[in-house]
């Protein structure tokens, strides 16, 4: 039986390593501006500078890459007039960063219920706090979030309750690609959460992982988002890792200005687990945008199949500072 109050928190984490990570921002920081240097003939720049530090370069495009024809000044993060861009209340999060010198607050509350022949479970989760900063370039975001619980199982008439801190979650986000007509706005985390959480609630080890974000903006109505994640995860009933796939579909609808509504299926999917089943959700909900940086959300959610939660709702809000 498994929990969707870490489908905020504990399900975002994957299997690339942080050394991935270093490697390529070392290699931006201190090898490319060398390497490019080296071959450069004199008096003809080379078509591909992409790790450059200084103005025109790597540091000042709105996303990492760009598809064939573009030229890095496209997409990216929204700006200080456009409404925020938040990770929830779906489970797909925004295939965008949140922009150099912005600091993005989500925050929410979740519950749920599932019944199995002998068992009950309510659970409840809070307050799944995600803190995003932009960093050095519109393209790089850091993460950082944290989240308590409380789990009350009930089985064979005997009550057990699982309360306290679950781990810490930490992560960086790239915006790779903008969105260019059916190519799509692409964005990669790597992520990792670490055993800091309370005794009954922690996995006791890391748990690294990556998480690929894509989506495209059909257009001013009708937004669609996807996600593709590798997990590495610890079974619950023997304690053995694998590795959990998961993906994700969420189609977003504009219903005003301030107004918006979203539909989604997203599924686990254990390999080479001891215990752990598939499981598959659908869930919907609304996105109430008190203004450019201030937005509220509300969502339900059912469970489609025997070993999924029976049902989750939930609410939060997201506060944007900073943006330019």
């Amino acid at each position: 039986m498994r929990l969707v109050v870490s489908l905020t928190m504990a399900r975002k984490c994957g299997t690339i390593r942080r050394s991935w990570l270093i490697a390529l921002l070392g290699a931006c920081f201190i090898g490319t501006p060398r390497v490019v240097q080296a071959i450069e003939p004199a008096g003809e720049p080379l078509s591909i500078r992409w790790c450059r530090w200084r103005e025109g370069t790597i540091w000042d495009r709105k996303t990492l890459l760009h598809w064939p024809g573009g030229d890095g000044t496209e997409g990216g993060p929204p700006g200080a007039d456009e409404p925020l861009a938040s990770d929830r209340p779906d489970f797909v999060e925004a295939s965008t960063t949140v922009g150099r010198g912005c600091w993005q607050l989500e925050s929410g509350y979740t519950y749920v219920h599932d019944d199995e022949p002998g068992s009950n479970l309510n659970a409840h989760s809070w307050p799944e706090l995600l803190l995003r900063v932009g960093v050095l370039a519109d393209w790089l975001e850091l993460r950082v979030g944290q989240n308590f619980g409380s789990d009350a199982v009930v089985e064979s008439a005997a009550r057990q309750t699982l309360d306290g801190a679950d781990d810490l979650y930490v992560g960086v986000k790239l915006g790779l690609t903008p969105q260019d007509g059916w190519l799509p706005e692409f964005a990669l985390v790597p992520q990792m959460l670490l055993p800091t959480g309370a005794d009954d609630r922690s996995n006791h080890e890391a748990l690294p992982g990556v998480n690929a974000l894509y989506g495209w903006e059909i257009n001013d109505l009708l937004g669609v988002g996807a996600s593709t994640q590798a997990n590495r995860v610890i079974d619950s009933d023997t304690g053995n890792d694998y590795v959990e796939f998961s993906q994700a579909v969420t189609i977003n609808y504009t219903l005003g200005e301030r107004l918006g509504a979203y539909t989604e299926w997203f599924a686990f999917m254990p390999h080479a687990a001891d215990t752990a089943l598939p499981e598959q959700y659908a869930d919907g909900g609304f996105v109430f945008r008190a203004t450019h940086n201030l937005q509220f959300d509300l969502r339900v959610g059912l469970g489609l199949n025997h070993a999924a939660d029976d049902f989750f709702a939930g609410t939060g809000c997201v506060i944007r500072f900073g943006a330019r």
